[in-house]
């Protein structure tokens, strides 16, 4: 390991260097099969050369081998995050029918998996930007730092806090000693679960394409269909097979993993995968029982269970229109909106292992006023949960839904109802993507205001970091430079 004097500020760069150049290498075989297939494929070679560029200067100021302390790890995921949507959003600029904002949107809401689309006319997309779009949400699933770590081994010497920054949830979870072995093992779940998928889309009747694509948003919980009517553009036995695999996109990969080796009990054992298990059938239950003035029972059961999935691990297929349906049903959506899947999970939201410790919390608060010097630890399972996590969740809960509150009020004055402003702010902070009313899941996101547009980007960014991470960048700390001896790269 490097020593600290004269690697100030070292780690960063060469993160983002690496992120710019992998970038830049897939986008090189998208160019080439665009040009092969008479697409357009100078937005993929601009967007390879614009990564190319950013790229070189980076790695060569940057050094791999230095232990970043974590104002540093928070600011090279943070950075990240940023510069591969701008990246990735060159091709909808240059080969599709987007301004630079609605690429942007478009190519942030495919990498946080939000699945928001600004894409209207998908008839006059080339089928190669749609498998590049599809692509970017598989990316952001398993997401940019994991991907990184697996595959170049560098980023691993040094990047536990760099893994566990971009890590959706509260967990600090390692499966295997080794810090790449981790990320090697999450990445060949995925892998494999997202061949099985496209596999059994086949199976179905879907087409290569489509099956690929699908795929490729359905482990990643995105969202992103190659059809205008999402999922109501294929036959039921599809809905059936996105259902499926939907549960998994929602569960911890990491206790998936488990699972596959050989400990299938410890999903029964965790409590978060219990509760998320549960919400799911009462949702799905009760949303089925509100659809069936609407439908026959096939149907109703059919759309419901995969309308529950689709919003509780926010990928945001639509099976149907639910724009269309009752209230009542609505609002079970809107409801769902709130929960999530679990940590560790391509899914977004608040995250059912939260609500599980808010619940506690609550629970111990009470038997508090009864018992107040009574010791009371809060337990998740066979666990204890440490007091500074239960503050990070108090944190987490508190900046979420004043953002949520905020960008609402902010739609709102920008000339949208209030259902548009409510819902379009809660899918893309959630990471969801459709909402109701004029964002419905047969709509897109083009109509908006411009403001609200980049307000709803920053959303999409926040909430796929835990929001907590990005509200950091609004400490006045943060931009206070160091003293002389105690840099960036200092060891915290």
């Amino acid at each position: 390991m490097s020593s600290v004097r004269g690697s100030r500020f070292r780690y960063a760069p060469y993160v983002l260097g690496t992120g710019a150049l992998a970038i830049g290498g897939l986008l090189t075989p998208f160019a080439l099969a665009a040009a092969v297939a008479g697409e357009a494929w100078l937005g993929f070679a601009a967007g390879s050369a614009l990564a190319l560029a950013v790229s070189l200067p980076l790695r060569l100021i940057g050094r791999p081998r230095v232990e970043p302390a974590r104002r540093e790890a928070l600011m090279a995921v943070l950075a990240t995050w940023l510069l591969i949507p701008v990246i990735g959003a060159v091709p909808f600029v240059v080969a599709g029918p987007f301004g630079p904002l609605d690429a942007l949107f478009e190519s942030m809401s495919g990498f946080t998996t939000t699945g928001a689309t600004m894409l209207v006319d998908f008839e006059a997309t080339g089928r190669v930007l749609l498998l590049w779009r599809a692509l970017t949400q598989w990316i952001g699933g398993i997401g940019i730092i994991v991907l990184f770590i697996a595959v170049f081994p560098p980023l691993s010497i040094a990047g536990r806090q760099l893994f566990f920054t971009e890590a959706p949830g509260p967990t600090e979870e390692r499966l295997l000693p080794r810090l790449r072995n981790t990320a090697t093992a999450i990445l060949a779940v995925y892998v494999v679960l997202t061949a099985a998928c496209a596999v059994a889309y086949v199976l179905v009747g879907m087409g290569p394409f489509d099956a690929v694509a699908h795929a490729l948003t359905t482990l990643s919980a995105g969202g992103f269909s190659p059809h205008p009517r999402s999922f109501e553009g294929y036959a039921p036995q599809a809905s059936w097979v996105a259902s499926a695999f939907m549960v998994f996109a929602g569960a911890n990969f990491a206790l998936l993993y488990r699972a596959l080796a050989g400990r299938p009990r410890d999903l029964g054992r965790d409590p978060e995968f219990r509760a998320y298990a549960a919400i799911i059938a009462a949702a799905a239950v009760g949303l089925t029982l509100l659809l069936l003035g609407t439908y026959g029972w096939a149907d109703a059961l059919r759309h419901g269970v995969f309308q529950t999935l689709s919003i509780v691990t926010s990928t945001g297929y639509a099976s149907a229109d639910f724009a269309l349906w009752s209230p009542q049903a609505e609002g079970v959506l809107v409801l769902l909106m709130f929960i999530g899947g679990s940590a560790g999970s391509a899914a977004g939201g608040v995250k059912v292992v939260r609500w599980l410790m808010l619940a506690g919390h609550t629970a111990r608060e009470v038997r508090r006023v009864l018992h107040p010097r009574a010791v009371l630890p809060l337990r998740l399972g066979r666990r204890i949960v440490p007091e500074e996590v239960t503050r990070a969740v108090a944190a987490f809960i508190t900046i979420y839904f004043a953002l949520a509150a905020f960008s609402t009020l902010a739609l709102m004055l920008l000339g949208h109802d209030a259902v548009t402003a409510f819902t379009a702010s809660v899918a893309c902070l959630g990471n969801i993507g459709p909402g109701l009313a004029s964002v419905g899941p047969m709509l897109s996101f083009s109509e908006l205001h411009p403001v609200a547009k980049g307000l709803l980007i920053f959303a999409m960014y926040a909430g796929r970091l835990e929001v907590v991470t990005v509200f950091v960048l609004f400490v006045p700390g943060w931009w206070r430079l160091p003293r002389r001896g105690r840099g960036w790269m200092h060891p915290a």
